[in-house]
């Protein structure tokens, strides 16, 4: 309890603006089905919402992060929460799917960028030694709506329609924009290294072999998570309402799955609880696939699916800081915009896999292809821990105290 009183109140506004994006990115996934009869266009290009945003968001990221890296950290933050409400805006009033890609486009530009930033601003606002906490409760915002936000989101979108969840994310947006204005303190501008020094971590085979990492990693889940809601309805045969209340049970298994990885990541060693859980994932997809026409399987595996997928989260970001501390010291700050980067071009690479699979009517084989992703990811894995000497306890060195630098 103690610890909490600790935490900045500046931390807990990102948190909440960690709430509000984690609703906006995911919320799609449930409400595909909605959107796809809506605007007339079929589900495996309504996909393209889940896939391009993050395919945005990649692209996005690191090119902002190196364009603002002089502009003062607050105002930053703030024009961002304000980008990301007015996205969502743009997306709840759409009438084309042209109009809401565009919309969901300016609000993945928004969110990839607060998170790089955000977490460089939590890591400052943290006591001393307590950077790597600081961040954790700031994602914890992002966790906590995949128990909540999305499941409830998906419930209200089905039930009286697909635009009023967007319109909800923009005012929880514009409540972001007045907690991280009264909370988050107006902080020093720390100088910004060359950016061909930064640019050069993309030059490095390590922190490429760590982006494939994540990118395999990530995106075996969402080869079939973003079409769960049709493979719960058509092909296992749940009822709308349930499938949306079996989202529940796959979000508190992503808590679950974020604390128990964090643990696992600092006792076993990254590159070790990496590979044990990329192991168990390929043999929870596999019973997924062929346990798809039997509604009794699906909540149990749905939850050991959750847990396994996000608790790897700590385990990548803990592999892309210590792999930059070692290869790219000066650019540590730009490899965690490429990581985040590399989340979503997992994203990106299974929604395409599973839209492309959709398109041949092939939706039951998509857990499949995240198999062979999942597989794909060890190959990289076994590669750095070689090549970079990481030993079986491999734990991150915590974030140097910024302010010791300001």
């Amino acid at each position: 309890m103690s610890q909490d009183r600790r935490t900045h109140p500046g931390v807990w506004a990102l948190a909440v603006t960690a709430f509000a994006i984690g609703v906006a990115e995911f919320i799609v996934v449930g409400i595909l089905p909605s959107i796809a009869l809506d605007l007339g266009v079929s589900l495996s290009r309504a996909g393209g919402l889940v896939g391009l945003y993050a395919l945005a968001l990649a692209i996005g990221t690191p090119v902002v992060v190196l364009a603002l890296a002089r502009w003062p950290r607050k105002p930053l933050l703030l024009v961002l929460v304000a980008l990301f409400l007015a996205g969502n805006l743009l997306s709840a009033l759409s009438t084309s799917y042209a109009a809401l890609l565009a919309g969901r486009i300016v609000t993945a530009v928004a969110h990839g960028s607060f998170f790089a930033i955000g977490a460089t601003v939590a890591a400052r606002l943290a006591p001393r030694g307590q950077a790597s906490r600081a961040i954790a409760v700031m994602f914890a915002g992002l966790t906590v709506a995949m128990v909540v936000g999305v499941p409830l989101g998906s419930l209200v979108g089905n039930g009286f329609g697909w635009r009023l969840p967007f319109f909800a994310v923009a005012a929880l947006a514009a409540i972001a924009l007045v907690v991280t204005a009264r909370w988050v303190p107006v902080l020093p501008v720390q100088a910004a290294g060359p950016v061909g020094t930064q640019l050069a971590a993309l030059g490095r085979p390590a922190i490429i072999a760590m982006m494939g990492i994540t990118i395999f990693g990530f995106g075996a889940s969402f080869t079939a998570f973003t079409f769960i809601t049709p493979i719960l309805t058509d092909v296992t045969g749940f009822p709308t309402h349930a499938a949306s209340l079996l989202l529940v049970v796959f979000g508190a298994a992503t808590l679950v799955g974020n604390m128990a990885g964090g643990r696992w990541a600092a006792t076993l060693g990254w590159p070790l609880a990496l590979r044990r859980m990329l192991l168990g994932l390929s043999f929870v997809l596999v019973a997924l696939a062929l346990a798809l026409p039997y509604k009794a399987a699906m909540a149990p595996l749905l939850f050991m699916w959750g847990v396994l997928a996000f608790g790897m989260s700590p385990g990548f970001q803990a592999g892309m800081l210590e792999t930059a501390q070692r290869w790219t010291p000066r650019a540590v700050d730009f490899a965690s915009a490429l990581n985040i980067s590399a989340f979503n071009l997992g994203i990106t690479l299974g929604e395409t896999l599973g839209s492309t699979l959709v398109a041949c009517d092939q939706m039951v084989m998509t857990p499949w292809a995240g198999v062979v992703l999942a597989a794909m990811a060890q190959l990289p894995l076994a590669w750095l821990a070689h090549r970079s000497g990481f030993g079986t306890i491999s734990r991150p060195a915590e974030l140097k105290d910024s302010r010791s630098e300001s």
